[in-house]
């Protein structure tokens, strides 16, 4: 599935009232793995894709640990800012806060803490234009890994910021400063994975004195895709969380994790099409045997049958003429019908009074006969391979239930 993300840039710190940006920095996926295309563009012109996803600055995001509160979903919100209240600094009212997926009330958790008014102006803007995101997600979160990542340098300081993202949350330092010195000093560094701007790439090998794995904005924003945050939670989330839902898994499925079952299900569709096509070959064969078998014994029993339209049939009819010639009665002529009725007449029972017959049926009338005894009659009928069927005081015998 196509993703578009979209990297929102750094809110601006001086202009508390600040809305959306005028245009957008953007990269198009087909996959979620691989660039196919990038740029700016406003809302209105962004392209279209399967997904879309705003990724917000490192710095834009804030970190906090706490013990979830138990409270239902809505009032989760409220319970979350109450105790988070002494370590915001700005009002609830101004936050827009975020819970870590999978956690439930009373287990310890991460809480995502942004602006909420700046974030919010953003969304209404991306949608206005036509572009409804299915995520809100961060470039860091806290991580078992510690990850380490120089951002290009900006236009204030001149020297690249580390943002480093450990089990504790996520921190944004100078590569300059001492404080990182003493962060990388208590670090694993064979657990550590680095990587850097292409611009700060050789700032960071030389501080770290070890080679980094470069990465683009565009492809660190497609590794934060891997992330399980969305942001998009309580009052930011979106309208219509059935449709949000089914997007979410089909994002999912269309995932490099599931590439495995998405292969084995198309070699599962492939072979159970060969095999389907391949039995109905045989059961077509099959018939088409079958049907040249009754057209040969057909034409070795009646040699005088030049064309054969229907070999059953003409089989029937050939038969017969043959037993008709012959002077023989046919299962369905009146000997054998009236021999039947003979057969199957209730005990006690006169005489039938009046017979009607035709090729292949026999009607006789019958008077004072109780319900049951026309049942057996019935019943005996059909054990000789007849039917007897009652139409308005008569009784219809016929060969194997043709009427």
């Amino acid at each position: 599935m196509s993703v578009l993300v979209i990297l929102l840039p750094p809110r601006p710190r001086a202009d508390a009232a600040a809305g959306a940006p005028a245009d957008y920095a953007f990269v198009l996926s087909a996959d979620g793995q691989t660039v196919s295309r990038q740029g700016r563009a406003p809302a209105a012109q962004l392209p279209r894709a399967g997904s879309a996803c705003a990724l917000l600055a490192d710095a834009d995001v804030g970190w906090q640990r706490l013990s979830v509160p138990k409270a239902p979903a809505a009032r989760l919100r409220a319970a979350l800012g109450a105790v988070l209240e002494d370590q915001l600094l700005d009002d609830d009212e101004a936050v827009h806060l975020a819970l870590e997926p999978g956690i439930a009330g009373g287990q310890s958790g991460w809480v995502a803490v942004t602006r909420r008014d700046w974030l919010a102006a953003v969304v209404a803007d991306l949608e206005q234009a036509g572009v409804p995101l299915d995520r809100i997600a961060p470039s860091s979160w806290p991580t078992a890994t510690p990850t380490l990542h120089a951002l290009a340098a900006d236009d204030e300081s001149h020297e690249p910021t580390l943002v480093w993202s450990h089990a504790d949350g996520v921190a944004s330092l100078r590569l300059a400063g001492s404080l990182a010195r003493r962060q990388l000093a208590a670090t694993d560094r064979t657990s550590l994975r680095c990587s850097a701007h292409p611009s700060a790439a050789a700032a960071a090998e030389r501080w770290l004195e070890a080679p980094v794995s470069v990465l683009g904005d565009a492809e660190r924003a497609l590794q934060a895709l891997r992330s399980p945050w969305n942001l998009r939670q309580f009052d930011l989330a979106p309208h219509h969380r059935g449709m949000q839902a089914v997007r979410d898994a089909l994002r999912r499925v269309a995932g490099p994790a599931w590439r495995p079952v998405r292969w084995g299900l198309a070699a599962l569709l492939l072979v159970q099409l060969v095999g389907l096509n391949a039995w109905a070959w045989r059961l077509e064969q099959g018939l088409r045997d079958k049907r040249q078998a009754q057209v040969r014994l057909l034409q070795t029993a009646h040699p005088q049958v030049r064309s054969v339209l229907d070999a059953p049939l003409q089989m029937q009819r050939e038969t017969d003429a043959l037993r008709a010639a012959a002077g023989r009665a046919g299962p369905a002529d009146l000997e054998p019908l009236l021999a039947v009725a003979a057969t199957a007449w209730p005990d006690g029972q006169p005489p039938l009074q009046a017979l009607r017959f035709e090729p292949g049926r026999l009607a006789i009338t019958t008077g004072g006969w109780a319900e049951p005894q026309r049942a057996q009659f019935a019943e005996r009928v059909r054990a000789a391979g007849y039917q007897a069927e009652d139409q308005g005081g008569q009784l219809i015998i016929t060969r194997g239930g043709r009427s």
